[in-house]
């Protein structure tokens, strides 16, 4: 089952205009929450945006990168807290991931937004655009925007052969058979 939602990810640019029901959220954000996290830190705090307006402000905090964010029906926006944990980062990620696969199984479609490391405008961080736009405390840093909806586009799997395994060597690099 798992591989099938491995297979049918892929990212998505365009949404419909249909709402994602509030009680897909909610499936979404609990699977986020039962996210493994370094010794249980559990660093992450999850902001769920549905409204339009702020969507739209958004996605403009890497210029020229988000314009899906405003298009989707859903923006989950989630930071992490350094002090709780040095693998705030980690965590972070793997619940933005664990949201992607929710997403799929769902029959919903998501994409990705990096925010970490990135700049806005007049030497404003991505980061701290999105924490004055939100309100966050000082201690919350933004990994990533997960942007869901209900696909606006046909989106094809790749193909087995298109797999990279060259990319994959057992028990030393480049070594090809375990």
């Amino acid at each position: 089952m798992f591989n099938k939602l491995a297979e049918e990810r892929r990212s998505i640019r365009n949404f419909t205009d249909q709402l994602v029901e509030r009680e897909k959220v909610d499936k979404i954000i609990e699977a986020a929450l039962r996210s493994p996290s370094g010794r249980g830190a559990r660093p992450w705090h999850f902001i769920v945006v549905t409204d339009e307006v702020m969507r739209e402000k958004l996605s403009a905090a890497r210029p020229g990168g988000g314009g899906f964010v405003k298009n989707a029906s859903v923006a989950i926006v989630v930071c992490g807290d350094p002090s709780v944990s040095r693998l705030w980062v980690e965590d972070c990620t793997i619940a933005a991931v664990t949201m992607q696969y929710a997403v799929v199984s769902l029959g919903l479609g998501s994409r990705w937004f990096n925010i970490r490391g990135n700049n806005c405008k007049d030497g404003l961080t991505s980061s701290d655009y999105i924490a004055e736009l939100l309100d966050l405390p000082e201690s919350l840093d933004v990994q990533c925007i997960i942007a869901i909806g209900y696909p606006g586009e046909e989106v094809i799997p790749y193909k087995k052969e298109e797999l990279h395994y060259d990319k994959v060597s057992y028990n030393r690099y480049g070594q090809k058979d375990a």
